[in-house]
């Protein structure tokens, strides 16, 4: 009977990981499924700052070969800083500023991103618990035979606790 309600607590801690992940990675695929469109609007005003945009895109494509909760983390905390240089750059642009799509585009992202630190909060959360769970007596004697074992948590990387620098490429 312990066997059983060890085995049954792990399985169940392990689920709530799986899906708190999931939840994730859910929200990280709506933000970068709205950044070319963010893109293709920006292109038209920020002549001047391709370099920004480039950086965007390369963000984006990081994400989509991403396989792992760590490899995901990266491309969403080099896109979240690629996205603070692109709306930083947006305020020396004022028609672009003013343009409906992109306000829309902006705050669904914005929304997303706000979205994305309340289940990575949880996710994290989750994982410690599991992580915790798995390390503990008695569960320590179990977890690795039964083929447990630690999750990554979902961090921000330095650079991206960090404010962008940001250049203005306008010509004279």
């Amino acid at each position: 009977m312990i066997f059983v309600g060890i085995f049954n607590m792990l399985v169940r801690m392990k689920i709530n990981v799986e899906r708190a992940w999931a939840n994730i990675s859910v929200l990280l695929k709506q933000r970068f499924d709205e950044i070319p469109n963010l893109v293709k609007v920006c292109e038209g005003y920020m002549k001047y700052e391709s370099g920004v945009l480039e950086r965007v895109t390369l963000a984006r494509t990081s994400f989509l070969s991403a396989t792992t909760p760590k490899e995901a983390a990266g491309a969403n905390n080099m896109l979240s800083g690629a996205l603070k240089s692109l709306f930083a750059v947006s305020e020396n642009y004022p028609t672009l500023k003013a343009d409906g799509t992109f306000l829309h585009l902006q705050d669904r992202i914005s929304g997303v991103e706000t979205d994305i630190a309340s289940r990575r909060e949880y996710y994290n959360s989750a994982v410690a618990d599991y992580n915790t769970k798995i390390a503990q007596i008695p569960y320590v004697l179990f977890a690795g035979p039964m083929g447990y074992s630690a999750k990554e948590l979902f961090e921000a990387e330095a650079e991206a606790k960090n404010a962008p620098d940001i250049k203005f490429n306008m010509p004279s």
